[in-house]
């Protein structure tokens, strides 16, 4: 027979903890485990009057809001707070009964704006170390890779500056030959930090921001998250990142995978020095001439370079990132190529040679050489480093600013990069493959507060009639 729901009469009060509301298997149930921030309150008690004042938010409430509402693909803080009014599991998260006041979405911007991005930095830095203490990163196979994130600001907000006027106004003297003297351009007047990138050719510019990250091969931890200005070159931000990997994971890298984008003899050089094996796949030379790069040979012993007759050039004046090498006019002036290899107007050859060359070429003759570990490790690059750009765009929002300015920015990305790994570190900690981590979690407590549903969830699984864990792979936001 059909049922019949009175929905007259719904009852108020209740019995028990709001824990007993929630599965076993919600995102918030498992990161709670995971989730210490007890040393959060002692990190920023010296930005509040200790004995004068009302009483603020609790640092730990306010962190939780925004690791809630990330977890849940929400980012926008009315949103959340509309959000948390109605939603049991986010209140329980962050400590709030159902009868209490949750604080106004404008105190989040405010503790936004007095902590700054350090602080931030800092919740990232601390989830890193809970991901090493619990043997889920190493730190030995990076893998480094960047991600536009496009800026808070419309279409209308873009303005056209000539580099000519500006320089002028400003008694700058300005180069007879510059490139930019004739062009102008686009700037955000809103959002000045953000400016004008794309990830195609075939695309046109956007105001964006670049995220850099280094991603852990073993379990996908995020090991390091910067955030730059989109038109900031990639390869200028991998040596920056390694160090600061090996500074926070204290060991020696043994491997470091990045694309074609970050294949330049000064990457490829500084990685040498570091004695870290670099899986980056080396450009094709752009063959801009009739006579092209690489036929002219460098003698790294000696210094020179011998064009394809076996004539010498010499290093004489530096450049950024390189020197000039030039031949004698008289080994030019009977070449039997001068025609194909001397641009019209010139003497002798001139010819750049970067300051790591023989680097990048290394790491050309490796690249045909790669074995197939190597293209499997490379092949992980695609799905860790992309991966994690990927997720964060489509479920934790952040494939677009959420405020403006560079260090809004930097927050958004360090809470985005803290949740990820707290998801991964749940994941580790409690899948049932991950029998082998028992004792760890007997003896170092996870928990901020022990609940009896939630103790029982962690120590006897059996009283349950099927395990809530099994279903956790199954959940595309743990991968």
């Amino acid at each position: 027979m059909l049922g019949r729901k009175e929905r007259d009469q719904l009852e108020l009060l209740i019995t028990g903890s709001l824990r007993q509301l929630i599965p076993d298997d919600h995102v918030l149930v498992r990161v709670d485990r995971v989730l210490d921030l007890s040393w959060l309150r002692d990190e920023v008690a010296d930005l509040y009057c200790l004995d004068d004042g009302r009483p603020g938010i609790d640092p730990e409430v306010a962190v939780r809001l925004m690791l809630a509402g990330l977890l849940n693909g929400i980012v926008h803080d009315r949103k959340l707070i509309r959000e948390a009014h109605v939603n049991i599991a986010i209140r329980w998260f962050v400590g709030y009964g159902v009868h209490e006041q949750l604080p106004d979405h404008s105190s989040l911007t405010r503790i936004r704006q007095r902590w700054g991005a350090d602080r931030f930095r800092k919740i990232f830095k601390r989830t890193v170390e809970a991901c090493l203490h619990a043997r889920i990163a190493t730190g030995e196979i990076v893998h480094v890779d960047a991600s536009l994130i496009r800026a808070n600001v419309s279409w209308e907000s873009l303005v056209e500056r000539h580099v000519v006027e500006v320089l002028d106004e400003n008694n700058v003297e300005v180069e007879k030959q510059n490139r930019q003297s004739s062009k102008s351009k686009k700037v955000c007047v809103t959002d000045p930090d953000a400016t004008m990138a794309t990830n195609a050719r075939n695309r046109h510019l956007e105001p964006c921001y670049k995220q850099h990250a280094a991603v852990d091969d073993k379990a996908g931890v995020i090991l390091d998250v910067e955030v730059t200005t989109g038109e900031k070159n990639e390869g200028e931000m991998l040596t920056p990142q390694v160090d600061e990997v090996k500074a926070t994971t204290g060991v020696d890298i043994k491997t470091v995978t990045a694309d074609a984008g970050y294949a330049y003899a000064k990457v490829y050089g500084a990685l040498e020095r570091r004695s870290i094996d670099a899986l980056i796949p080396a450009k094709a030379e752009p063959i801009r001439s009739r006579v092209p790069m690489h036929r002219f040979r460098y003698d790294a012993k000696h210094d020179i370079l011998k064009c394809p007759r076996g004539r010498v050039l010499r290093a004489t004046r530096p450049v950024k990132h390189g020197r000039f090498f030039y031949s004698k006019a008289k080994d030019c002036a009977c070449c039997p190529i001068r025609g194909d290899c001397l641009s019209k107007g010139r003497a002798n050859k001139a010819v750049v040679v970067g300051d790591d060359y023989p680097a990048l070429l290394r790491a050309r003759r490796r690249r045909d050489r790669w074995s197939d570990q190597d293209r499997r490790l490379y092949q992980r690059h695609r799905w860790r480093s992309e991966g994690f750009h990927g997720e964060a765009k489509s479920w934790h929002g952040l494939g677009r600013a959420i405020r403006r300015g560079i260090a809004n920015m930097r927050i958004q990305a360090y809470l985005t990069a803290a949740a990820i790994n707290l998801k991964r570190l749940a994941a580790a900690l409690f899948a049932p493959t991950a029998r082998w981590l028992a004792p760890f979690t007997q003896s170092r407590s996870l928990h901020r507060r022990p609940t009896p549903t939630s103790g029982a969830a962690c120590t006897n699984l059996q009283s349950h009639k099927e395990d809530p864990r099994t279903h956790f792979f199954n959940d595309p936001t743990f991968l």
